[in-house]
């Protein structure tokens, strides 16, 4: 059978740190969101993208976000994420879904085809590029991984946490590990937004590589915030937790 993988991308507005974070602003006509559905756009191996939106009037307008990119979308449960998920590659007649987040605007976009092949060609459950910086990683799943979590996890399993049981049940799968460059293994450093700050790093980041949008190479933005301490100040407070939930 060919394999599908679908961009599942899951968002909604409610956030306890920084409201509407997928549709902050990287500058006047980007936000987070559309940065990185741009930049998912490029990418061979994905057929298409999947909006997963939270149930909500608050929402809606992530359906027009989803029209504007001409891209589909679905609505489901706030908190089963996982269902989210699961809805986004039954919509799309996916075998496989490529997991994100929506609030995190630059993915490690260049390691995705070749994880793909590793995902495929091993006949992989799962697929995780960890140990990145956080908000860079991404994950590869097939969908009948995910709706087995569905089915025999618990509550917080069926949460963001949407690779948790593949995660804690590691002998029922077949699970497969990415490595990133060495440079990129920078647990001082953070690119995903979910505070006020890290809003303002990314922005400075995107404003600094505006001209290679959406393919922002992260190797380049490593040594821009080394050449910008002010910039890791900002963020430094928050990669502790950050890094402590990541591959969750």
């Amino acid at each position: 059978m060919k394999r599908k993988l679908v961009a599942a991308l899951a968002c909604r507005n409610n956030g306890s740190r920084l409201y509407a974070k997928p549709l902050q602003n990287l500058d006047a006509n980007v936000t987070i969101l559309s940065q990185i559905i741009s930049c998912v756009k490029t990418v061979d191996c994905i057929d298409s993208i999947v909006l997963g939106i939270s149930e909500g009037i608050e929402n809606k307008i992530f359906s027009d976000v989803a029209k504007d990119a001409n891209i589909d979308y679905i609505y489901g449960n706030e908190v089963d994420v996982l269902h989210r998920l699961i809805l986004c590659g039954d919509k799309a007649n996916a075998t496989d879904i490529f997991r994100i987040t929506s609030e995190s605007p630059f993915p490690n976009f260049d390691m995705i085809d070749k994880g793909w092949e590793k995902h495929v060609s091993g006949n992989y459950d799962a697929t995780f590029l960890d140990e990145v910086i956080d908000g860079c990683g991404f994950e590869f799943i097939k969908l009948s991984a995910l709706k087995e979590s569905h089915s025999k996890g618990d509550d917080r399993h069926r949460s963001e946490m949407c690779t948790l049981y593949v995660r804690e049940n590691k002998m029922d799968f077949n699970l497969a590990y990415i490595k990133p460059v060495p440079e990129l293994v920078r647990k001082d450093l953070r690119l995903t937004v979910d505070n006020p700050e890290d809003l303002i790093v990314c922005a400075d980041i995107y404003k600094k590589f505006r001209h290679l949008a959406p393919l922002i190479l992260l190797t380049e933005v490593v040594k821009y915030l080394d050449e910008n301490p002010k910039l890791v100040k900002l963020i430094s407070p928050y990669c502790e937790v950050g890094y402590k939930t990541m591959y969750l």
